[in-house]
């Protein structure tokens, strides 16, 4: 039985707390001050504490930031929850910059904080494996995602813990990635799995559509509203709500997300009656929300709480090895689709492959793949077939442009720049070696080096 301590001087929370924790079948003490609660944890060793953050008339919030400190300092193992008023988030805030887990504001929603309360505790018991891929397909459901990468698999073992909880997870990533397969993943091996999984993508909602597309409208609400329609987190009640694009989306329309993942309440534009929704929450960017945090484009409450579990997927130059598996995958699934049975990759196009930088990731190499397929009337694919077929421009910068550092290497800018010229001069050396400033014997050097196909001249 998971024991919990309750901190808060009104009487009034600490009854009303310890009867609804008690019927949930966890034990329970009070204490009315801080500097009384350090001999209480010591005696009763909670798992979980509820620490409320105001003990004084001026609610400055002192006392229970202190108390928070000395907890997370003494007793680090165990999980704190703050209780506050919508109108100290930012205090919070900082408690969770310090070590708490999460925070419930005032007045709270018993659903709510028995969920945050049943996530944190097992989130903290799960014990952490090395991660190994035979062991994961038997324990979860990962057959769609493809690769051995020891990043990946890391992540595999992360979602696959978090997967049964309710946490919420954000997920980053460059484009392309697979960040919704992840949150897909995530889903399938939830306790929701049964229930809706609903996707947003909130780079695609404008600020004046974003309340009647997620909490939906009534007739009349505005011009065009001819009939009520149901927003998306009642469609994904019960469920899972994926919130792509996360990072695009206005202060606004923040605030007004914020409250409903705080309350699990909301109001359909046009309506003042409020509906409560049981979703989980997964979200998605490929922007950077601590710097949006700090240049204040991004509310700092609204990152804390959508940001219990963080993943963040791993380029695909960063996992080269996979790449020959995923190309494998891709190619093998359109053998149905296109009726080609016969369909595969040559050992040296495989090799080709994993040396692309490839910086629109997984979705550029399946769309390789796939548009060579199509072009392509053989059945085993050559670098020849991939190399008419992959785009010369291979990077959305100003073709004048040199790339971020750090997001090639020296081989990487070597092989694009010959890959490019060798199809610009239709694989002619003397002109590619000219066009390089290199000498014929260089060029046919880096070619061996590359393993890219040539005729000598």
């Amino acid at each position: 039985m998971n024991k919990i301590l309750i901190i808060d001087d009104d009487f009034a929370v600490q009854t009303s707390l310890s009867l609804m924790l008690r019927q949930e079948g966890f034990q329970v003490k009070t204490c009315s001050s801080p500097v009384l609660a350090m001999d209480v944890i010591e005696e009763f060793q909670p798992e979980l504490i509820i620490l409320d953050l105001n003990f004084s008339i001026e609610t400055s919030g002192d006392e229970g930031m202190k108390a928070l400190k000395i907890i997370r300092h003494t007793f680090p193992n165990i999980a704190v929850i703050l209780l506050t008023g919508w109108g100290t988030i930012n205090l919070a805030v900082e408690g969770m910059k310090l070590g708490a887990k999460d925070f419930v504001t005032k007045p709270w929603q018993n659903d709510y904080i028995i969920q945050s309360i049943n996530t944190i505790l097992n989130l903290s018991q799960q014990k952490i494996q090395s991660p190994n891929r035979k062991k994961l397909d038997q324990q979860y459901q990962f057959e769609h995602i493809v690769g051995n990468d020891p990043k990946l698999l890391a992540i595999l073992e992360t979602i696959g813990r978090v997967a049964i909880t309710d946490a919420p997870v954000l997920i980053t990533g460059e484009s392309g990635t697979g960040k919704e397969l992840i949150a897909e993943a995530i889903h399938q091996n939830s306790k929701r799995r049964h229930k809706p999984f609903v996707k947003v993508n909130l780079g695609g909602v404008s600020a004046t559509l974003f309340e009647s597309e997620l909490f939906g409208h009534t007739r009349g609400a505005f011009t065009d509203a001819k009939s009520d329609r149901i927003g998306r987190f009642e469609l994904a009640n019960k469920g899972t709500i994926f919130l792509d694009e996360i990072g695009d989306l206005d202060l606004s329309s923040q605030v007004k997300l914020l409250r409903v993942l705080q309350d699990r309440t909301f109001e359909p534009l046009g309506s003042s009656k409020s509906k409560t929704v049981d979703v989980r929450v997964i979200c998605a960017t490929n922007r950077n929300l601590e710097e949006m945090v700090a240049n204040n484009t991004f509310r700092e409450d609204l990152f804390y709480r959508i940001n219990l579990i963080s993943v963040k997927l791993p380029a695909l130059r960063e996992r080269p090895e996979d790449i020959a598996a995923l190309a494998i995958y891709f190619a093998n699934n359109l053998k149905t689709i296109y009726e080609r049975p016969n369909l595969s990759i040559s050992p040296k196009a495989i090799h080709w492959l994993k040396t692309l930088p490839l910086p629109g990731n997984i979705r550029q190499l399946k769309n390789l793949v796939e548009k060579t397929i199509l072009l392509t009337p053989k059945d085993e694919l050559t670098i020849e077939d991939f190399q008419q077929n992959i785009s010369i421009n291979t990077s959305p910068s100003n073709k004048n442009t040199l790339p971020e550092v750090g997001t090639m290497t020296l081989d990487e800018m070597e092989l694009l720049m010959i890959q490019r010229a060798m199809a610009f001069h239709q694989n002619k050396i003397s002109k590619v070696a000219r066009s390089l400033g290199i000498t014929r014997f260089a060029l046919y050097r880096r070619l061996e080096k590359f393993n890219i196909p040539f005729a000598i001249e």
